[in-house]
C-alpha cells in the first residue's frame, strides 16, 4: 500500500464516534436547533500524526461516561491497535505526545468546568502503540491505585509538566517537576526523563521561583521566567545547558514583562513578546550571540497571539494577530517558500483559518485544523509533496455552517474616549437590525479576550433569534498593558461604563431594538451583569447571572482567590478595598428594576454558590422579581449533560418572557 494511502486508511478506520456523518441535502428542510446540537461534545478532542506516520493518535470524548479516551490506530486493520481507557469516573486524557514512533506519554486529569480543557494532575503516563507498556511513568500516585508503566518508578510528592520531547532522542524527555508546597512558591527543576521507567537526571536548577524552562530546537535549556518576592516577572538566558544564568529582564526594574514564544531553524534567534509603554505588545527578535534584541513586528490594535510555524516544519515563519478580526499574519520572510505555502493554504477555505497541528517528523504528511466564528473545527491531511488536500473529520458535523451567526467586528469610542472593540453576532439571514440583543460580557476579567472564532454559547443564543453583543472592555486582554491597566480597581465603574457605552453603541447603530436588550454573562460576566440593571436600571430588559461574584468584600474572604499570597496580591491590585459596597450588585438591589436569573455550582470554589444565594436573598428582600438554578455537585460552570441542558433550557426561556426570540428545544431523550 502507498504510505499516502496507508496514512488515510489508518485516520479512516477511527471508531464510530469519530466518524464524519453526511450532511443533510439542501433541499431538505432542516429542523431548527436544539440545545442538544450546541452542548454535545465534540467527536474528537485532538489527533496527532505518529513521527514515521506508522500510526494516528486520537482523543475521544464519551460524555455518557464522563471520560476522554484514547486510541491509536494502524494501517489495514479496522479496530483500534491500541487504547487508553481509565475506570475512575470523570477522568480524562488531557494531552498526549508521541515520543517516538511506538511510544506515547499523556496527562489525565478532570474537567473542571463546561467544555474546558481537563484539569491535570500533574502526572505523566506511558503507553506504547499497542496497548502494551501502559501506566503511569512519573508522579504522586504511583505505589498507589494507580499502576506503574514500569513497575520502577516512585512516588513523589511533586508535580511532573512536559517541557521538550526531544525529537532526535527515542528514549528521553524534558520535564519540569516542581515539589508541592502550601507556604512560599517552589524552585523547579528541569530534568530528563526515561519514557519507560520516570528515571530522571537533572538538567537544570531553576534561577528564580516558580519557573518555566524554553528550549531551543535542539532540546537545550536556553530561557527560564518565574516570579520574585514581589511577584513580579523575571526572564533568565543562557547560551547552553553549560552555561550560567543572567537576567534579561525584570519586571520590577523595567515595569515591563517579556515572554519567549520561540527559536529559529539555525536557535540563533529567539522570539519574544514584549510589552510596550502605550498601546499593543511587540515582536522582538534576540540575536543570541550578542543578546541584543529589536523589534521586528507589530500590530497598531492587538498583541501577537502565536508564532506561525511553516507547515510541516518545527521552526517559525512569521507570527499571528488575532483579536475581534480574522487574524492576520505577518511573515519574517514574505517571499520565502514557507511563506507562499502557508499564505495559499489560507486563501483556500472562505475566510477560515488554517492551522497545522501535526506531521510526520519529515513534515511529508501535515495534519492541517481549518476552523473559524461559524466552523467549530475541519480535519484535513496535507500532502506537502504531492500538494494535495484531503479532508478527514469535522469536529461537529451535524452542524451547518449556513445557518449559524457571522461575526462582525467593530469599535466605538467610550465617553472618556478609549478605543473598545467588539464582536457583533447576528443570527444567519437576518438583517442584523432592530435585533433582541443580549449583551454578553466575558469573564476574567483581566487579561482575557473576546476573540473572532467558533463560540458554542454565542451560536446557540443567535440560532434562537438574538443578536450577540462581545465587548473586550478596558481591562481585557490582548490589547497591551497600558489598555489592560485601566482596568485596575474599575470594577462597576469604568470597565462597567464601557459595556454600557457598547449597549448604547448598539442602539445608535440601529442593531439592537432598545426595548429587548437583556445583559448575560459568567463568572466575572455575571458581576458585570447584575451591577449592568443596578447601575443602569432603565438600559436593559433582564439580567442573567452566571457562576457570578456580586459582593466584591466576600472576595477577601471566600473562594480559592484569597486562599494565596499571590491571590490577594492580585485583588489588592486590581480590585482594592476602598468602598466596595458601592460597586457590589448585592448591595444597590434597590435600584434593580427588571427580572435576573442566577446559576450556581455548590462544589464551586472560584465564585462560591454563597456569592448567589446572597444576591439572591437580597433580590427577594427587596420584593424584586428573581429565578435561580443551583447544582450541588458542579463547579465553576456546569459540566454534566443533563444538568446543561435544564439550565440552558431556562436561560433561553427566560430571555423568550423578557426580550422576545425562539422557544428551546430540547434533545431527544436518549434511549437507555
Amino acid at each position: 500500500m502507498h504510505p499516502r494511502s496507508a496514512l488515510l486508511a489508518a485516520l479512516l478506520l477511527l471508531p464510530v464516534a469519530l466518524q464524519a456523518q453526511t450532511p443533510p441535502s439542501p433541499t431538505t428542510q432542516a429542523a431548527p436547533y436544539n440545545i442538544g446540537d450546541f452542548i454535545r461534545d465534540d467527536r474528537f478532542v485532538d489527533v496527532r500524526i505518529s513521527p514515521n506516520g506508522t500510526y494516528v493518535a486520537a482523543t475521544v470524548p464519551l460524555n455518557n461516561d464522563d471520560k476522554t479516551v484514547m486510541v491509536i490506530l494502524k494501517p489495514g486493520q479496522k479496530e483500534p491497535y491500541g487504547h487508553v481507557t481509565l475506570k475512575e469516573p470523570n477522568t480524562h486524557v488531557a494531552q498526549f505526545w508521541w515520543v517516538s514512533d511506538d511510544r506515547l506519554l499523556f496527562t489525565i486529569g478532570e474537567r473542571a468546568g463546561g467544555l474546558e480543557q481537563p484539569v491535570s494532575y500533574g502526572e505523566i503516563w506511558g503507553t506504547n502503540a499497542d496497548g502494551s507498556k501502559q501506566g503511569i511513568v512519573a508522579g504522586a500516585r504511583i505505589g498507589g491505585t494507580s499502576r506503574s508503566s514500569s513497575g520502577k518508578a516512585r512516588a513523589e510528592s511533586a508535580s511532573i509538566q512536559m517541557v521538550d520531547t526531544l525529537v532526535d532522542d527515542d528514549d528521553n524527555v524534558l520535564v519540569t517537576v516542581t515539589p508541592f508546597a502550601s507556604g512560599e512558591i517552589p524552585f523547579t527543576t528541569l530534568e530528563r526523563m526515561n519514557v519507560f521507567t520516570g528515571t530522571r537526571k537533572p538538567v537544570a536548577r531553576a534561577p528564580v521561583r516558580g519557573a518555566a524552562f524554553f528550549t531551543d530546537l535542539s532540546g537545550q535549556a536556553r530561557f527560564a521566567s518565574g516570579i520574585n518576592r514581589d511577584y513580579k516577572s523575571v526572564l533568565y538566558y543562557r547560551k547552553d545547558d553549560n552555561s550560567d544564568w543572567k537576567v534579561i529582564n525584570d519586571e520590577s526594574i523595567t515595569g515591563k514583562v517579556l515572554s519567549v514564544l520561540g527559536f529559529s531553524a539555525d536557535n540563533a534567534t529567539a522570539y519574544l513578546q514584549a510589552e510596550e509603554d502605550t498601546g499593543p505588545d511587540s515582536l522582538r527578535a534576540f540575536d543570541a550571540a550578542t543578546e541584543t534584541m529589536k523589534q521586528i513586528a507589530r500590530d497598531d490594535v492587538v498583541e501577537p497571539s502565536a508564532l506561525v510555524r511553516g507547515v510541516g516544519k518545527r521552526y517559525p515563519i512569521g507570527v499571528a494577530f488575532w483579536g475581534g478580526r480574522r487574524p492576520r499574519f505577518e511573515y519574517f520572510d514574505p517571499n520565502s517558500a514557507d511563506a507562499k505555502m502557508h499564505r495559499t493554504l489560507q486563501s483556500k477555505f472562505d475566510g477560515d483559518v488554517v492551522v497545522p497541528i501535526s506531521s510526520t517528523v519529515d513534515g511529508h504528511y501535515v495534519l492541517l485544523e481549518v476552523a473559524g466564528d461559524r466552523n467549530p473545527g475541519e480535519l484535513y491531511i496535507f500532502d506537502t509533496q504531492a500538494k494535495k488536500i484531503d479532508p478527514f473529520m469535522n469536529r461537529a458535523d451535524w452542524l451547518d455552517r449556513s445557518r449559524l451567526g457571522r461575526i462582525q467586528p467593530g469599535y466605538f469610542k467610550s465617553r472618556d474616549g478609549v478605543e473598545i472593540d467588539v464582536l457583533l453576532t447576528t443570527p444567519a439571514g437576518s438583517d442584523g437590525k432592530n435585533m433582541p440583543l443580549i449583551v454578553h460580557p466575558h469573564g476574567g476579567p483581566f487579561g482575557v479576550q473576546d476573540r473572532w472564532g467558533y463560540d458554542r454559547d454565542v451560536q446557540m443564543m443567535t440560532a434562537h433569534g438574538y443578536a450577540v453583543l462581545q465587548v473586550n472592555f478596558r481591562g481585557s486582554g490582548g490589547y497591551g498593558k497600558q489598555f489592560r491597566e485601566l482596568g485596575q480597581k474599575q470594577w462597576g465603574l469604568t470597565m462597567q461604563d464601557d459595556l454600557t457605552d457598547a449597549t448604547q453603541w448598539a442602539i445608535r447603530e440601529g442593531i439592537a431594538d432598545p426595548n429587548r436588550i437583556c445583559i448575560y454573562g459568567a463568572s466575572y460576566g455575571g458581576y458585570a451583569s447584575l451591577m449592568g440593571v443596578a447601575k443602569e436600571p432603565d438600559l436593559y430588559k433582564c439580567a442573567v447571572g452566571y457562576v457570578g461574584v456580586y459582593d466584591l468584600n466576600m472576595l477577601w474572604g471566600r473562594g480559592d482567590i484569597s486562599q494565596s499570597s499571590y491571590g490577594k496580591d492580585f485583588l489588592a491590585e486590581n480590585l482594592g478595598k476602598q468602598d466596595l459596597n458601592a460597586s457590589s450588585p448585592n448591595k444597590l438591589v434597590s435600584r434593580i428594576k427588571v427580572p435576573v436569573f442566577l446559576a450556581a455550582g455548590g462544589a464551586d470554589v472560584r465564585a462560591p454558590q454563597s456569592h448567589s444565594e446572597a444576591m439572591e436573598k437580597a433580590l427577594k428582600a427587596a420584593g424584586k422579581p428573581v429565578e435561580s438554578m443551583y447544582f450541588s455537585t458542579e463547579g465553576h460552570g456546569f459540566v454534566k449533560e443533563e444538568n446543561q441542558i435544564a439550565y440552558y433550557t431556562k436561560l433561553l426561556q427566560f430571555f423568550e418572557r423578557h426580550i422576545g426570540g425562539r422557544a428551546p428545544v430540547a434533545p431527544p431523550k436518549k434511549k437507555k
